[in-house]
């Protein structure tokens, strides 16, 4: 008569109980919102959240020292005083008059920038394809300088620069064939549009007369002083939608990371992706050069910040964001402490930061093109 053996470790398999259902994994919050009807779930990333936290907070702190900080200095109390339209006329002046609206334009920009940045690095597989190095910045600088030097029109630059950014985009992605964004040729043609755009900034600056030329200097090296409003309203009420846009696309952006293969067999429509994707990068970075110009290496150091605070494979946007406007803040407020009462533009504290990273990037041996 035969006889079935079971092993101690079989028999016990069978009453082992069910993991229960709907657990977090680790590292991450569940959240679960029940309604009539409807059963929805969130997964949380906890670091991911922290960081957020954390950056929100730093960007806070450092706008109060934007707005406190300067040739007349305040204490955060004035700040606050001066801000709810109490206190002293010279601090209200200081505070909502000059200061504020620098403050605004260089948390919009910044976000703005290191947005962009992330979309085009992820999009291209590619930490070095952020809107600077692939030419956006100086096409949009290019047209911007045009339509000062041509019309003097305070909203003509966003327009301008719009056109711009999407004129090099285009050319970029044209010359770069069958292989679209990915690789080195996408950045390479980049370059050399960037490269022709600067030069030609540079010769319709040099055909001008001075005052012309003075009033386009700042959109050639970047800078929030004197900013138009109506640039940063605009680009204020783009970052916002456009946000929300970048993070419902953040799941196919992490699966495009992907061959192609199998993000067309997990049910992506890489085409529409990709299109949706570059036209944001191109509309969030033509309106950021509207109004500060081309700080192009903060759509390289933002994402590089979130990505070394979340440590986690999807994909910062969020955080990006964040840290992008918590850079040009730094960079704006030093810019103006270091060698006061000599105002440094934040381009140029930008490029001091960046430029050495950038080198460190390429040189270093570990260095790897994906994001």
């Amino acid at each position: 008569m035969p006889v079935c053996y079971h092993s101690p470790q079989r028999a016990r398999s069978h009453h082992r109980r069910p993991p229960p259902r709907h657990q977090a994994p680790a590292g991450f919050w569940l959240l679960r919102l029940r309604l009539p009807g409807c059963d929805c779930s969130l997964l949380i990333p906890r670091r991911a959240l922290a960081v957020n936290l954390m950056l929100i907070l730093c960007l806070l702190l450092t706008a109060v020292a934007s707005l406190a900080l300067g040739e007349v200095r305040l204490t955060p109390a004035d700040v606050w005083r001066a801000l709810s339209g109490a206190g002293p006329a010279l601090d209200q002046l200081v505070v909502r008059e000059l200061r504020l609206h620098r403050v605004l334009a260089g948390i919009a920009t910044g976000a703005a920038f290191a947005l962009a940045g992330c979309l085009l690095q992820t999009l291209a597989r590619n930490r070095l394809a952020t809107p600077g190095i692939i030419g956006i910045d100086n096409a949009a600088t290019a047209f911007a300088v045009a339509s000062v030097v041509g019309t003097g029109i305070a909203l003509a630059p966003s327009a301008m620069a719009l056109v711009g950014a999407a004129t090099a985009a285009a050319l970029a992605f044209g010359l770069a064939g069958s292989s679209g964004t990915r690789g080195y040729r996408f950045i390479i043609a980049g370059v050399g549009i960037g490269a022709i755009a600067g030069a030609l900034t540079q010769f319709m600056l040099s055909q001008v007369a001075i005052d012309d030329a003075n009033a386009a200097f700042p959109w050639t090296v970047g800078s929030l002083n004197a900013r138009q409003p109506q640039a940063t309203v605009l680009l204020a009420a783009a970052l916002l939608p456009g946000l929300l846009l970048a993070l419902r696309l953040s799941r196919a952006l992490q699966l495009v990371q992907v061959s192609d293969a199998v993000s067309i067999g997990l049910g992506i429509n890489l085409i529409r992706v990709r299109r949706q994707t570059l036209a944001l990068s191109v509309v969030l970075t033509g309106l950021a050069v509207a109004v500060a110009g081309p700080v192009g290496l903060v759509a390289l150091l933002g994402p590089e910040v979130a990505r070394t605070l979340c440590r986690h494979r999807s994909v910062p946007l969020l955080a990006s964001a964040l840290s992008g406007a918590l850079i040009m803040l730094l960079a704006d407020l030093a810019g103006r402490l270091l060698m006061a009462p000599l105002e440094i533009p934040v381009g140029i504290v930008t490029a001091l930061i960046g430029s050495p990273y950038l080198l460190w990037m390429l040189l270093n041996p570990s260095f790897r093109s994906q994001p």
